[in-house]
């Protein structure tokens, strides 16, 4: 009788530690499809841990996402933010359930977190923090020699050693050596090139648009100079040419 109690108390301690790990494996589950997997969509050549890869797949954190010439990628983590990879960018990307760390070693990442998700992206030349009291949408574009930072939504802050400086929205910052040697520049917008001439250098164009500058102003001192009365009330002007 003793012996029968015995074996039905076993069994009823070893349902208990059954269910006990179904429950506790389950919600480890849900946690890992909330927050421990972001899915990916990309266009053209992606690539993950050095493996490519195809849309709706599964990132885990700490993957290293690269992106190829005229491809991109972005990464949707569930109630944590995305991630949008412009071409040509190399990013390692962890996150959790409350925040979002990113390693960029080139390229232009698009970041969007929602508030409550503590937000640090780092370059070689800085770390961005996002406001973790609010959502945020930021660029940052890291360049041969510097690191651009815009803000386009919410508020982020740059640090370039012990130094900070906060990027509202609308604004930018950027931080590294501009004058680094062997880079060349990066177009930002707004910027306006000038159309080149065949066979003429920029050296030799600036030359010419000066001496053309030069001639005009010398044709209107000498034609003011050249001015003769007319008897008939206007006045005529002799042409330099």
């Amino acid at each position: 009788m003793l012996a029968k109690k015995r074996k039905i108390l076993q069994k009823m301690i070893a349902s208990m530690v059954i269910a006990s790990i179904w429950s506790f494996y389950s919600s480890m589950l849900i946690f890992a499809a909330q927050t421990d997997g972001g899915i990916i969509t990309v266009s053209g050549n992606v690539r993950v841990n050095g493996q490519p890869i195809i849309s709706d797949a599964t990132v885990i954190s700490g993957s290293r996402i690269e992106t190829g010439s005229n491809s991109t990628a972005v990464i949707t983590i569930n109630k944590v933010g995305k991630v949008e990879l412009a071409p040509e960018t190399s990013l390692t990307l962890r996150f959790s359930g409350s925040s979002m760390i990113g390693i960029i070693d080139s390229g232009k990442v698009t970041v969007f977190n929602n508030a409550g998700i503590a937000t640090t992206f780092t370059t070689k030349d800085a770390t961005v923090i996002a406001d973790a009291g609010q959502a945020n949408n930021f660029i940052i574009e890291v360049e041969c020699s510097h690191t651009h930072v815009d803000t386009i939504a919410g508020l982020v802050t740059m640090r370039t050693g012990a130094t900070d400086k906060q990027v509202a929205a609308g604004t930018d910052a950027v931080a590294g050596d501009m004058q680094q040697p062997n880079c060349k520049p990066c177009l930002r917008p707004g910027t306006v090139i000038p159309t080149p001439v065949a066979g003429i250098g920029a050296g030799a164009l600036l030359a010419l648009l000066l001496s053309i500058g030069g001639a005009v102003a010398t044709g209107i001192i000498l034609g003011t100079q050249g001015q003769e009365p007319n008897t008939s009330g206007s006045t005529t002007v002799v042409s330099p040419v």
